[in-house]
């Protein structure tokens, strides 16, 4: 039986009904469903803008729903009611959860199992920031690659959220960032200890073999295509490329499952080349299905470790600009222009 705080009659939530520009964006009202078995009623206090909803709104993200759909990858909330087989000590906690759509909204009905506490202390907007970002950025740099102290990785979009925070929590091991990234971003990635490299720059290779004669202990690859290929040949023996989207493409039209297909085809061959290096493509929902517990467990370790660094100020929230949830078209509009250094934040 659904345990108690009555649900709103009506809430609030954006739509993106198709192949639209932002301003397509549709601001609705709809009626809020109770929970059911294993889901929880949150009132979200704040939720994001990712490169996966700019890819959504082109119809160019892996897996996507049918138009018209409810776009937010995450959100952070406080919880009005839960379902049946679910904690109630939930009951006015505060929660981070993973969505992967439906999370630009004031009212959400999420999985329990990708919900996770959010420690006291920490403010909503700041850990938006780093709930899909954080556990990205984390499971890469510490299950993925295995980087250790004293070693130098590349980070590619080093601007981005993933990579901002991919950044801090290198360095909180001792460990040496060179980042690509557009050159109007140079100037704040050195302010904080980044060695910046043009990826544009058509040596952008030796640009890095500059920094790192020997090679780099491990690349973190959001671009896809032949940058992915540069990136495997700049490795060290017993380096490993850590493939997680492909940008580089996403801007075009048409469906994308070749392109993954493709991507996944290169990193099986050069894990069979006898060369001591490593490839791996990362999905952050890898087991989301087939082995449930085991992705809570992950999820659960990892984003307390991230939250943990966030609430004793070693890792900071990178926030670029909010807006108001009914504002999202002009928050999609900014994100889009590729000229930030942060994650836009949406506030219902």
């Amino acid at each position: 039986m659904n345990t108690t705080a009555r649900a709103p009659l009506t809430a609030t939530r954006v739509v993106l009904p198709g192949l639209v520009e932002p301003s397509g964006l549709q601001v609705e009202s709809f009626v809020v469903d109770a929970p059911g078995p294993g889901q929880l009623l949150v009132k979200v206090e704040a939720t994001g803008i990712s490169f996966a909803e700019q890819s959504m709104r082109r119809g160019r993200y892996f897996g996507q729903p049918a138009f018209p759909f409810v776009p937010g990858y995450d959100i952070v909330g406080t919880v009005l009611q839960v379902g049946d087989g679910v904690d109630p000590t939930l009951l006015g906690q505060r929660v981070a959860t993973m969505t992967k759509t439906g999370g630009w909204t004031t009212h959400a009905v999420v999985a329990a199992i990708d919900s996770i506490v959010v420690p006291a202390g920490i403010e909503p907007a700041d850990a938006e920031t780093v709930v899909v970002n954080g556990v990205t950025a984390w499971q890469m740099l510490h299950r993925s690659a295995r980087v250790k102290p004293g070693q130098t990785i590349l980070v590619h979009g080093a601007n981005s959220g993933v990579g901002g925070i991919l950044i801090q929590l290198a360095q909180r091991e001792g460990i040496r960032v060179i980042g690509g990234a557009s050159p109007r971003h140079h100037e704040v990635l050195r302010a904080v200890g980044v060695e910046p490299v043009d990826y544009a720059d058509p040596h952008f290779a030796e640009r890095v073999r500059e920094l790192a004669p020997e090679g780099v202990d491990a690349v973190f690859d959001n671009i896809g295509g032949p940058m992915a290929r540069t990136s495997f040949e700049l490795l060290t023996r017993g380096g490993t490329l850590v493939c997680f989207a492909i940008v580089g493409i996403a801007g075009g039209s048409g469906g994308l499952v070749m392109h993954f297909v493709a991507a996944i085809g290169r990193v099986m061959v050069w894990n069979a080349l006898p060369n001591g290096r490593r490839a791996r493509f990362y999905d952050l929902w890898a087991g989301h299905k087939t082995r449930p517990k085991r992705f809570r467990a992950h999820l659960e370790d990892d984003l307390a470790q991230v939250f943990a660094l966030l609430a004793d100020g070693t890792i900071k929230a990178n926030i670029a600009a909010r807006f108001p949830l009914e504002e999202a078209a002009a928050a999609l509009t900014l994100a889009e222009s590729r000229t930030l250094n942060g994650k836009v934040i949406l506030l219902p």
